[in-house]
């Protein structure tokens, strides 16, 4: 193959490789997407070993966090379920759950708390809006 052919089909694929690079850098950065995202990563981090990969919970433990009101209503029960903690029973959907949720508000950020929030609003069929960090910063 003459040398011209293998500059022209290496700058193709430094131009394809940047493009994508270019395209997948920005798209994290918008709203939500980017917020959900980086939830989704604090959330492996510190929720899922008990709230479970696909939030599903542990029965009689850790309640559901998939299809859970408390996660889908107000934001502001939940905003203070994470920053606050929650101890005692809990009843989601007609079961109850006697696990301890610890306060993350000294171990996570506010903007860690409204992606992770964000995150579980949006997942496992939770449909609801994202949670800003001035949300979080506002709740007591």
């Amino acid at each position: 193959m003459p040398k011209r052919w293998i500059t022209l089909a290496l700058m193709a694929a430094f131009a394809t490789s940047l493009s994508t690079l270019l395209i997948e850098t920005r798209i994290p950065a918008m709203g939500a997407t980017s917020s959900a995202a980086a939830g989704q990563k604090i959330y492996g981090a510190n929720c899922s070993a008990c709230h479970g990969a696909g939030g599903a919970g542990l029965p009689g433990e850790f309640p559901p966090l998939a299809g859970n009101p408390m996660v889908t209503g107000s934001p502001d029960k939940v905003i203070a379920a994470v920053k606050n903690g929650l101890t005692g029973a809990a009843t989601v959907n007609g079961k109850t759950y006697s696990g301890a949720m610890p306060a993350w508000s000294g171990k996570l950020s506010n903007a860690d708390i409204a992606d992770v929030i964000t995150y579980i609003r949006s997942s496992w069929g939770n449909k609801a809006d994202a949670v800003t960090e001035t949300q979080v910063a506002a709740s007591k």
